[in-house]
């Protein structure tokens, strides 16, 4: 005798074991009927987990007849089994479709009761860049504009670019590991952009006119004005017939072009090694506008009542740089400046505190937007 289970299947009935499997089969179309419709009554995620568990969990009926196998024949149970996984997948799927359409409803009266669609829809959001990106960029179109191109170098550097190629000898103070992050091959992390300016004179020939940017490295504690890792903007001209006055003109005009046309700008004597001779550069408070004192306070936050902001350090380049990068300072020279990014930045934004550009608040970030 022949008949077909739920799934399909055909089995034949033919020993002691006919009315075991028949009773089995009886009780997987019950335990189906009563299944489809205990869904019928879900009206929530909740009581289809309930439902599922009580059918199909671990403690469910769906258990009871699997331990039920064990009195069929041997023979017979492997075919038994496959039977009632074949309904359980088959009841699994009915399950996940009612979830699928419990979540469709959900969604569905969500929308109904928080979306008007003829509401107008909110402005679209753009992001901008980073004080920092913009500053840069604006630093470099300025020395772009007047032919000098743009290049970029490598933030681990060995000791030669990073100080001997620019006249600072091994006694000298900056080269102590207090100042430096170094590794433990003889590299570091450079303190400034300046190895570009050699690498670049012993790569071309003169003249040359680059202006490189990028992040240095010093071991300086974190405050208002100083950072451990920090942006600059280097420049190198070298010539036939270059002079300091050069120099001046080129930064009072970037200074003049970034801050306003009536920024004012210094030059103050000062030493580097790779530089002779050498000149700390400042420029006019924007807090104060160089008085020293803002809004009735006598001592200007921003300058500390100076009247100006320091933005980096420039000079001529030192022969003995010139000649080890293969020049002949008696032929040719040239200027160089290194100025720090955050310094424009803060300037540009009335900024009193440095960290203000690494915090990134994204409130502060959009009003300096």
């Amino acid at each position: 005798m022949t008949n077909a289970w739920p799934n399909g299947r055909a089995f034949a009935f033919y020993d002691r074991s006919e009315v075991a499997i028949s009773q089995l089969g009886e009780q997987l179309q019950a335990l189906g009927a009563r299944l489809e419709a205990a869904l019928g009554d879900v009206r929530d995620g909740a009581a289809l987990d309930d439902v599922r568990v009580r059918f199909l969990g671990r403690s469910g009926e769906i258990t009871a007849l699997r331990r039920a196998i064990g009195n069929l024949p041997p023979a017979e149970r492997p075919e038994a089994g496959k039977i009632i996984n074949a309904a359980v997948t088959g009841w699994e799927a009915i399950v996940a479709s009612k979830a699928d359409e419990l979540q469709r409803r959900a969604l569905d009266t969500q929308l109904e009761i928080a979306i008007d669609v003829t509401f107008p829809a909110p402005p679209a959001r753009s992001g901008s860049l980073h004080p920092l990106r913009r500053a840069l960029e604006d630093a470099c179109g300025y020395f772009e504009r007047r032919g000098f191109a743009v290049v970029l170098g490598p933030e681990i550097e060995t000791e030669y670019y990073n100080f001997d190629a620019l006249n600072i000898p091994a006694d000298h103070p900056a080269r102590e590991g207090l100042d430096s992050f170094y590794f433990g091959d003889g590299r570091l992390l450079r303190t400034h952009t300046s190895p570009m300016q050699i690498r670049t004179m012993q790569a071309h020939p003169p003249p040359v006119a680059i202006v490189t940017s990028g992040k240095a490295y010093r071991r300086d504690g974190i405050d208002a004005r100083h950072s451990p890792m920090f942006h600059q903007i280097e420049g190198l001209l070298v010539a036939p017939g270059i002079h300091m006055g050069h120099l001046k003109g080129m930064l009072t005009g970037m200074c003049r072009e970034l801050f306003g046309p009536n920024q004012a700008v210094r030059f103050r004597p000062s030493f580097f090694p790779f530089t002779e001779p050498s000149a700390e550069v400042d420029t006019t408070c924007p807090g104060c506008a160089g008085t020293g004192s803002a809004a009735g306070d006598p001592g200007c936050k921003t300058c500390g009542g100076s009247g100006w902001i320091e933005l980096g350090g420039s000079g001529m380049v030192h022969p003995g740089v010139l000649r080890e990068s293969g020049y002949d300072p008696d032929v040719v020279s040239g200027f160089a400046f290194g100025v720090g990014i955050e310094r424009i930045a803060m300037v540009q934004h009335d900024l009193d505190d440095i960290r203000v550009l690494f915090e990134n608040d994204p409130k502060v970030l959009a009003q300096l937007a």
